[in-house]
């Protein structure tokens, strides 16, 4: 029995240090009765402070929420709000576009509005006696804004 015990505590030792000498046999003690073993799920354990309530968060915690909430409001003013005010513009413009405003379609096509078929179209004269329908949404930029054009039918 003692061999297999050395056995095991030298396979169970680091492998840099080397092996203890056996110690010397000993007389043998009478053991004292065992005590039966505690299963496990009769085991109590407990919170530490339980009772003591909620506690204040660790100011290890606050420090690195810090630098966190600086980069979003950095993000916010600089990206995001610019970029909300130059869609509404946009929006803005192309909600009071008008016969003689000069438009870029999304396309490319640079043109005239001859007429606002409703709210959703507008007629644009590309190039002489070549009108097109174009929605508004379509229109990337309003360019100049002109005078009404003069109709036709009224000058006569």
């Amino acid at each position: 029995m003692k061999l297999i015990q050395t056995a095991q505590a030298q396979t169970d030792a680091p492998a840099a240090t080397p092996p203890a000498p056996p110690a010397p046999a000993a007389p043998p003690v009478p053991a004292a009765p065992a005590a039966p073993p505690v299963p496990p799920s009769t085991t109590v354990q407990t919170a530490p402070d339980a009772g003591a309530g909620p506690q204040a968060p660790a100011p290890d915690m606050i420090t690195q929420l810090v630098p966190l909430i600086l980069v979003t409001l950095i993000v916010y003013f600089i990206v995001l709000r610019p970029q909300a005010r130059r869609t509404k513009e946009q929006k803005e413009s192309l909600k009071n576009v008008r016969r003689g405003d000069t438009v870029v379609t999304s396309g490319g096509l640079i043109g005239k509005v001859t007429k606002t078929v409703d709210d959703a179209e507008v007629e644009v004269e590309l190039a002489q006696n070549i009108r097109v329908r174009v929605l508004r949404s379509a229109i990337a930029e309003v360019r100049a804004k002109g005078e009404p054009v003069k109709d036709q039918a009224a000058a006569r």
